[in-house]
This record gives structure tokens, C-alpha cells and sequence, in this order.
């Protein structure tokens, strides 16, 4: 018997922005084709026209709708198997709910790879509206054990594949100490309420007075950039402190290998690819512990963890690695360890069983 190759439907946001989805997605369609697989892609952040209907957020969703049905439809009708990156929200209902159902009608396995921090007070609430589409999945795939322990609460049961961390582009300076003269923290998180900059601001100015030649570097673009900029002002770090904006992310692997720790302040997370870029470049993590992070990286071995919200421990945390360079090159041998199980030639081989065996159930 012929047996037919293996074509993955891949349904997610693709960049511009460069969020966390948006860059697994085109970094795992990426990854896919090189190894001889094909994917056929569909953005569910296509833009929009004309464009003023783009700058209505209800609007431009609902616009969008009908042309997607379709596309989703065509989709399921081409691949053997849908891998469907899906978050809370607007986002499920709008964008993960038809491929479900679609694909369904086609007789096309979907396996749904849910993300986000969030999902437990999204489950809580609209988890009626949640669990009919979700039931029409042939497999649930999370980023961490964090988030197969919240979706088990909720009756769910989940397999585990990490992201993929791209340890060829993140990878450790060439030479000993990446920041030469100066101490160098960067912070790659968006400039969001959620992401809690403004922690990492406090604790910056606390720790500043301990630790001659810091550099701040915060790489994030959002709506907070110029309240960000006052507090920085206001708490005397303004000169320390530099809004280098968004990058992409051929310039975010150079500056963490010009870094010396990374700053994750989040009061909400899963499994930032922040953070495993950080600890794949040789830079020590210190992070809050919510979430999926402690899943991720253990307090005191990969990573020094804090409440979220609580600047005085972070900044304890950042006097504490600048004074201890044996604890520094402990945390960043053990982090460069720890990151391999991220690289892709060990989530391939899960990705592709996954599919294999959603295919195989369907033909059965």
C-alpha cells in the first residue's frame, strides 16, 4: 500500500509583531521544511483591508472571518494532519473554534497546541464555550507542565513538547565576560501591564548604587513605553536605563550575547522563549516564579526566581550574581545544560510522532 507523505497544516499568527506564538510558528514551519516536510501555512493575523477597517479591533475580526472559513476549510481539504497554535480569548473563539469544527466536517486531525499564561482564568470562565470545540481535537499539546496541570484540572488530559529554542543563533559569547567594562541586563518582554516592567524599573534602582557600570537595555515595544519612560525618569535610572525597541530576532541573539543576566518580571507567563533564549546565549535568568516558569528553570540551579510584583527581591537577586562570579558561572554552566532538551532535534522527533499517530487513528 502507498503510503502517502506527511503534509502539517500549520494554523497560528506569524510575524510582524514578533510575539512568543508568532515566532514559534515561523520557527517550527521553518524547521519543518528543512527537514523535508511540507507546511502549508495559514496566518490567523493576515492583514487586514481596507485600512480603516484595520484600526477597528471588533471590526477588523469579524471582516476577516468569512475569508478565514474558507481558507480553513481549503486547508483541511489539503494536509493529512493540522497542527492549530491556539490561546485564550477572542483568539479561541475567533480563530481556533473554526479549524476545530471545520476539520471535522473533512475528517482532518487537528492537534491543538494551546499557549498563554492565562489559560486557567480563561478555562474558569468560558470554559462552556471552550470545551465543545476543544472535545473535536485529536490530540492537546502544551508548552510545559504547567499548563497540562491546569487543563488536567479542568477534566483535559495534554501531552507535553517544550518550545523550540534555536540554539545555533542563541548561543554563548565567544569570549569570557560578554559586557566587557559595564554589567549589561537586558529585558525582552513587551511593554505591557502583564509583563510587569515597571517591577524590573523599581528593582533596577534599588540595585543601581551595588553594581558600578550597569547597562539596562529593555528590547519590547507596547502601549507603556512612554509611561515606562517617566517612571525610569522619575526614579533617577534614566541615564542607566535605554528603550531600544523592538528586534528582530538576529539582533536580540547579539544582544544577549553582549548581556550579562536577563531580567523576566512577568506577573503572568507559560514558557517564555525569553527566557530559554537567555539561558542558550550564557546569560543568567532572574525571574519572577509564575506560572510555567518555576516548570521551566529551578530556583538557585538554572535561575534565581522571585515573587512577582516584589522589586526588593529582584534587586537583591541582581547584587547577588554581580557579586558572586562563582554562582554566575554555575547558574550560566547549568542553563546551557539545561536549554539542550529545547533544541530542535529533540522536539522534532515528539512533533513528528504526534502527527504520525493522529494520521494513523484517522485512517483506522
Amino acid at each position: 500500500m502507498k503510503v502517502e507523505p506527511l503534509v502539517v497544516g500549520l494554523v497560528g499568527p506569524v510575524p510582524p509583531p514578533l510575539g512568543g506564538m508568532a515566532a514559534q510558528t515561523r520557527q517550527l514551519s521553518q524547521l519543518l521544511q528543512k527537514d523535508g516536510i511540507e507546511v502549508v501555512q495559514l496566518a490567523t493575523n493576515a492583514p487586514c483591508q481596507p485600512l480603516w477597517i484595520a484600526r477597528l479591533p471588533m471590526v477588523r475580526a469579524l471582516w476577516r472571518l468569512i475569508p478565514y472559513l474558507c481558507a480553513c476549510w481549503r486547508l483541511a481539504g489539503r494536509v493529512r494532519v493540522i497542527h492549530l497554535m491556539a490561546n485564550s480569548g477572542w483568539s479561541w473563539q475567533l480563530y481556533a473554534a473554526p479549524v476545530l469544527w471545520l476539520a471535522v466536517w473533512r475528517k482532518t486531525p487537528v492537534v491543538v497546541n494551546y499557549r498563554g499564561g492565562e489559560a486557567r482564568n480563561y478555562l474558569t470562565k468560558s470554559l462552556r464555550w471552550i470545551r465543545p470545540s476543544l472535545r473535536r481535537a485529536s490530540a492537546l499539546v502544551v508548552p510545559s507542565t504547567y499548563l497540562k496541570e491546569v487543563f488536567t484540572e479542568f477534566g483535559f488530559s495534554a501531552s507535553v513538547v517544550p518550545n523550540i529554542v534555536d540554539i545555533e543563533r542563541f548561543r554563548p559569547a565567544d569570549t569570557g565576560h560578554q559586557g566587557g567594562g559595564d554589567f549589561t541586563v537586558i529585558v525582552t518582554r513587551h511593554l505591557e501591564r502583564i509583563y510587569g516592567i515597571d517591577t524590573a524599573l523599581r528593582a533596577i534602582a534599588i540595585a543601581a548604587p551595588a553594581i558600578p557600570g550597569l547597562r539596562v537595555l529593555i528590547a519590547g515595544e507596547g502601549p507603556l513605553r512612554e509611561q515606562l519612560q517617566a517612571q525610569a525618569r522619575d526614579l533617577g535610572i534614566a541615564g542607566t536605563v535605554e528603550f531600544i525597541g523592538q528586534l528582530e530576532r538576529e539582533e536580540i541573539a547579539r544582544v544577549y550575547r553582549g548581556a550579562d543576566m536577563m531580567l523576566n518580571p512577568s506577573t503572568v507567563d507559560n514558557m517564555p522563549n525569553s527566557v530559554l533564549e537567555a539561558l542558550a546565549s550564557g546569560v543568567v535568568v532572574v525571574s519572577t516564579d509564575v506560572g510555567g516558569v518555576p516548570h521551566v528553570v529551578t530556583h538557585g540551579q538554572t535561575a534565581l526566581l522571585s515573587p512577582a510584583g516584589d522589586a526588593g527581591a529582584m534587586a537583591a537577586h541582581m547584587v547577588q550574581v554581580y557579586q558572586d562570579p562563582v554562582l554566575r558561572q554555575r547558574l550560566v554552566a547549568a542553563g546551557l545544560a539545561h536549554v539542550e532538551q529545547f533544541s530542535w532535534p529533540y522536539v522534532r522527533e515528539q512533533w513528528l510522532a504526534i502527527y504520525r499517530q493522529r494520521v494513523a487513528e484517522e485512517i483506522v
